[in-house]
Order: structure tokens, then C-alpha cells, then sequence
């Protein structure tokens, strides 16, 4: 998991953003998780492409 490290950093900025009550930092939270799951599934499609070519 090349991008954990970022999804856990979205995960504590939701958390946080909702035990304060701050609705800003807790949808930058979502947002870096979203992100962090985007890239996640491009590399594994990248990855199933370099195993279809072979390289």
C-alpha cells in the first residue's frame, strides 16, 4: 500500500475534524482519503497493465 501513509493522515484529520466539530477539516480529511484510494487503484491498474505486457 504505496499511499497509506496518506490515507491515515485523511483518516485523523476526518476524526479530528469531527470530534471538534470542524466540518472543514474533517471534509479535507475525506478528501485526502479519496485521494489517497485514487492513486492506490492506479497503481494496481498500472501494475495488471505491466503484468499484461509482461515488463
Amino acid at each position: 500500500m504505496k499511499h497509506a501513509g496518506e490515507e491515515a493522515v485523511g483518516k485523523v484529520k476526518e476524526t479530528t475534524g469531527k470530534v471538534t466539530g470542524n466540518e472543514d477539516l474533517e471534509a479535507r480529511g475525506q478528501a485526502e482519503q479519496a485521494k489517497a484510494d485514487t492513486k492506490q487503484a492506479g497503481d494496481k491498474i498500472a501494475d495488471a497493465a505491466r503484468d499484461v505486457v509482461g515488463k
